[in-house]
C-alpha cells in the first residue's frame, strides 16, 4: 500500500469502523490485517497484474489496497463492459490474476483462467500468461469508458493517484466528513480515488452498498433514483458523488415526494459530464448541497473543485495544487500532473496532457468548459458551437432525460432527445416541446435547436452510452442518421435565424 494510505490506517483507532457493506462492517484493525494478508498471498503468487471485476463492496477495497501494499499492478474493470471490452482489457493488459464475482462470465471468455482460490466473498482465479511491458511505477491501469469503440488503458502511478485524493481531502478539510456514501461504480476513477482513498486519507468511514440497492438495474436497465434517495436517507451519509443525470434524478425525485434530502448532507460533488447551473440551483434548493468539478483518467482523476467558499456555478472549479492548468492558444485546456505514465503500448507521457477540452480560466481562477474539441459543430453559417453547451440547456428541464445535439455543416440545429422515465405517452411530445421552448430560450438564436427527434433511451446495452451514462456521440448519430437526414429535408430553412 502507498505509504500514505498506509499510515493514515495505522493512525485510526482500532475499533473505528472503515468500511461497511454486504451486512459487514471493518474496523481499522481488522482491515489491516486483512490487506496485510492479501498483499502478503500476492506476493507469494508472483503476481504482476491482477483484474477487479466485481460489485461495490468492502472485499472489491480490501483487494484494491492489498494491490497497491504489495506493488501489483491493479486493473479495475467495470461490470458494464461488454466480454468483447473485457477479453480486450484483460488480454492487452496481461492480466494473471482476477479477483471477481462474475467467474462463470470470465470462463466463457475462453481466456484460459482457472480456479485458485476463494477471497471472502469474491473468487481469485488465475492463467500463465508472459507479462506486458508497461512504464515503470505503473500502479493502476485504468481503462477509459471505450466511447469510440475499445476502451483505452490509461497507466497511473501511486504517487499521482494520492496527490488526487490529497488534495480532494484539502480542499474540503473544513467540512464535516465523517461518512462517504460510494454511489458510482468503484472501478470507475473518480469513485475510487475520490471515494476511497479521499475519505481513508481523512479517517471517515465508507459505506459500500451493492450497486443494486442504489438503484443501478445493469447494462440496459437504467436507474431507479427513488432507491438512491432511500439510502441516502437511511445511511445519512456527509457526501457523495454524483453523475449530472443522477443529481437531477435524486433533484426531481425529492421535488416529487416534497421533501428535502438528508440533512447529514455537506457535500455532493458533480462530474463525469458538464452540468449546467440551473441543475446545480435546482439541487441545492431541496437540499442537495451539489458542487461541480472536473477531471480525467489520465489525470488521476479529479482535476478542478466547486466548493463551499470557492465557487462559481457555471465553472468547474479552481485547479487543485497537484495540478497545474493553463490554456493553449487555440482554447484546449493542457494539464500537468504526475498520475499519467502513458497509454498502455504507446510511447510512455512526457511534459503536460493535452486533454481534448475546449475553455478558459478567468481572472479569478475558475476554469470554464465549453466542449470538447472533437465534437465541436460548424453550422452551414460558419457558426462555432460546442453540442455539450446547448445539451446542458437542453438536460436541465425536468423532461428531458437524455439530449444529442447535432447540426455539422446544417444552417440550423436538430436534437435527438430521451424523455424521463414514465413520461405520459399522450403528452410527451407536448412536454418536449416546451422543455426545448425553455432551453432556447436560455441560448443565442444560433445555438437554438429547430427540430427534434424522440428517441429510445441511450444505454451501455445498445451501445449508445458509456458505463456512467455519458452518451457516445458518434455511435448515437450513426444509428439515427437517416432520421436526422429526414429532419433537414422536411423543414424549410429560410425562417432560420442567421
Amino acid at each position: 500500500m502507498s505509504d500514505r494510505l498506509f499510515a493514515a490506517l495505522q493512525g485510526l483507532p482500532d475499533e473505528f469502523n472503515v468500511l461497511s457493506g454486504n451486512g459487514r462492517t471493518h474496523t481499522a484493525a481488522t482491515l489491516r490485517m486483512d490487506v496485510a494478508r492479501q498483499a502478503e498471498r500476492l506476493r507469494q503468487l508472483d503476481a504482476k497484474v491482477m483484474g477487479l471485476l466485481a460489485d461495490n463492496s468492502p472485499s472489491w477495497v480490501i483487494a484494491d489496497l492489498a494491490a497497491l501494499q504489495a506493488g501489483v499492478v491493479q486493473l479495475p474493470l467495470p461490470g458494464f463492459f461488454s466480454d468483447d471490452q473485457l477479453r480486450h482489457a484483460l488480454q492487452t493488459t496481461a492480466a494473471d490474476l482476477l479477483l471477481t464475482d462474475q467467474a462463470e462470465r470470465i470462463s466463457g471468455l475462453g481466456l484460459g483462467f482457472h480456479p485458485v482460490e476463494q477471497w471472502d466473498d469474491l473468487v481469485l482465479i488465475g492463467r500463465e500468461i508472459a507479462a506486458a511491458s508497461l512504464p515503470t511505477g505503473t500502479a493502476k491501469i485504468s481503462f477509459t469508458s471505450g466511447s469510440t469503440g475499445q476502451p483505452k488503458g490509461v497507466c497511473l502511478s501511486a504517487a499521482g493517484l494520492l496527490d488526487t485524493a490529497e488534495a480532494v481531502g484539502a480542499a474540503l478539510a473544513e467540512l464535516t466528513i465523517e461518512r462517504h456514501l460510494s454511489v458510482l461504480p468503484l472501478a470507475l476513477l473518480l469513485e475510487n480515488v475520490a471515494g476511497i482513498y479521499a475519505p481513508l486519507l481523512r479517517g471517515a468511514e465508507i459505506v459500500l452498498p451493492k450497486l443494486a440497492d442504489l438503484g443501478w438495474r445493469g447494462m440496459g436497465g437504467g436507474f431507479n433514483p427513488q432507491q438512491l434517495v432511500n439510502q441516502i436517507a437511511a445511511i445519512r451519509p456527509n457526501s457523495l458523488i454524483l453523475v449530472p443525470e443522477l443529481l437531477k434524478a435524486a433533484t426531481l425525485t425529492l421535488r416529487a415526494m416534497q421533501q428535502r434530502a438528508a440533512a447529514s448532507l455537506q457535500f455532493v460533488a458533480v462530474g463525469g459530464a458538464r452540468c449546467d447551473a440551473s441543475l446545480i440551483d435546482a439541487a441545492r434548493a431541496i437540499g442537495l448541497p451539489a458542487y461541480e468539478g472536473y477531471g480525467m483518467t489520465e489525470c488521476g482523476s479529479v482535476v478542478s473543485l466547486n466548493r463551499p467558499g470557492a465557487d462559481l456555478p457555471g465553472s468547474v472549479g479552481r485547479a487543485l495544487p497537484h495540478v497545474s492548468l493553463h490554456a493553449s492558444a487555440n482554447g484546449e485546456i493542457h494539464i500537468a500532473n504526475r498520475a499519467f505514465l502513458g497509454y498502455l503500448h504507446a510511447v510512455p507521457a512526457t511534459g503536460d496532457y493535452a486533454s481534448g477540452d475546449l475553455g478558459h480560466i478567468d481572472a479569478q481562477g475558475f476554469l470554464h468548459l465549453s466542449g470538447r474539441r472533437d465534437n465541436l459543430i460548424i453550422t452551414a453559417y460558419g457558426r462555432n458551437i460546442a453540442p455539450e453547451w446547448v445539451e446542458a440547456a437542453l438536460l436541465a428541464q425536468p423532461e428531458i432525460a437524455q439530449a444529442v445535439v447535432s447540426g455539422e455543416a446544417r444552417p440550423w440545429l436538430s436534437a435527438l432527445l430521451v424523455a424521463m422515465p414514465n413520461a405520459d405517452s399522450t403528452t410527451k411530445t407536448t412536454s418536449l416541446a416546451a422543455a426545448v421552448a425553455r432551453a432556447n430560450a436560455s441560448l443565442p438564436d444560433y445555438a437554438r435547436v429547430a427540430d427534434w427527434l424522440v428517441c429510445a433511451p441511450f444505454t451501455p446495452g445498445n451501445a449508445q452510452a458509456t458505463g456512467n451514462g455519458r452518451p457516445i456521440r458518434a455511435a448515437i448519430l450513426r444509428q439515427h442518421a437517416d432520421a436526422l437526414a429526414s429532419l433537414y429535408l422536411a423543414k424549410e430553412t429560410t425562417d432560420v435565424v442567421l
